[in-house]
């Protein structure tokens, strides 16, 4: 997959299959967008794109409202990582400014998507918005394709059990630890990506060894504080683990690790967390007595999941 930072650094991509959004968790509505356009990129001979912006558009444009306290299930390094897996040609990251936020939906249309890309094809999600105000829409696009020379394609209303799928309610997921759940949504396993190093907690009466995974993209969004029983993807395998979450005194932004089956701990290389299922609420780490049983039940019940 090639990451562009602006239109100009695209250049010329052959025969483009486009669509734009923010993807943020690449869940299984995004998936369905981007197989769509893998599909129509073999078919015109093109390579499928997708048009993208950091920081989020609602932290630049209501900073004080519903963008201040933002959370996002995926950081721009996560977002890229899943973007790759899902067989994306192309990435463009554009840098959203206010500004930026002024292009009217024509405009967009008109001098990026045909003007610096020259679309072969637009894909829209279901109810998908665009331009200055979000005036602009599917019916819009499919206004404009003649004049623009593009073909347009709207991808239908993705639903998982019956719920209409949303990043909206994948973070309500997270945010109440169903973790199975979030994962339904996403069709994939909810990841957190960093460089493990060991951590400075350690009780000299229950031994276990923890790697620490600081999370350094603020507006990460993490599952709430509890234990989880994870999986740890590194440049070697697959190895199983415990995780825990904001567990006192380690309320700031990082994942406690432990790894199970004597497996070398991944230090100071770059690996994937996924998450499969939440065990138990937050723990006091500092609180050996009311932790220690909780940790110990945990460890049971992770080892004999089969994941």
């Amino acid at each position: 997959m090639k990451i562009f930072r602006s239109f100009e650094e695209a250049g010329m991509i052959r025969n483009p299959v486009v669509t734009t959004g923010s993807f943020d968790g690449v869940h299984i509505g995004h998936k369905t967008i981007l197989n769509r356009l893998k599909m129509l990129a073999e078919k015109y001979n093109g390579e499928s794109v997708l048009i993208t912006f950091h920081p989020h558009p609602r932290k630049v444009l209501y900073p004080e409202t519903s963008g201040k306290n933002l959370k996002l299930i995926s950081s721009q390094e996560e977002k890229l990582f899943l973007l790759r897996k899902a067989g994306l040609d192309n990435v463009i990251i554009i840098e959203f400014t206010k500004e930026f936020s002024k292009t009217t939906s024509e405009q967009f249309v008109r001098d990026y998507l045909h003007g610096k890309l020259n679309a072969r094809v637009v894909v829209a999600g279901f109810n998908h918005h665009f331009g200055f105000n979000k005036e602009g829409d599917y019916k819009q696009l499919w206004t404009l394709r003649k004049k623009y020379g593009f073909e347009a394609e709207e991808i239908p209303e993705q639903e998982v059990q019956h719920e209409t799928v949303s990043s909206t309610k994948i973070r309500q997921a997270l945010n109440e630890g169903y973790i199975q759940r979030a994962n339904a949504y996403l069709d994939h396993y909810y990841i957190v990506m960093g460089i493990p190093a060991k951590s400075s907690y350690s009780n000299p009466e229950f031994p276990l060894k923890f790697l620490s995974i600081p999370v350094t993209e603020e507006s990460k969004l993490l599952p709430s504080a509890g234990i989880y029983a994870v999986s740890l993807e590194t440049g070697s395998g697959i190895i199983k683990g415990m995780a825990i979450t904001y567990g006192l005194p380690y309320e700031s932004r990082e994942v406690l690790i432990h790894i199970f089956d004597n497996e070398p701990c991944p230090e100071d290389s770059r690996c994937v967390v996924l998450f499969h299922k939440k065990i138990h609420g937050a723990v006091n780490l500092l609180d050996f007595s009311a932790s220690a049983p909780r940790l110990r039940a945990s460890m049971n019940e992770i080892s004999e999941l089969i994941y």
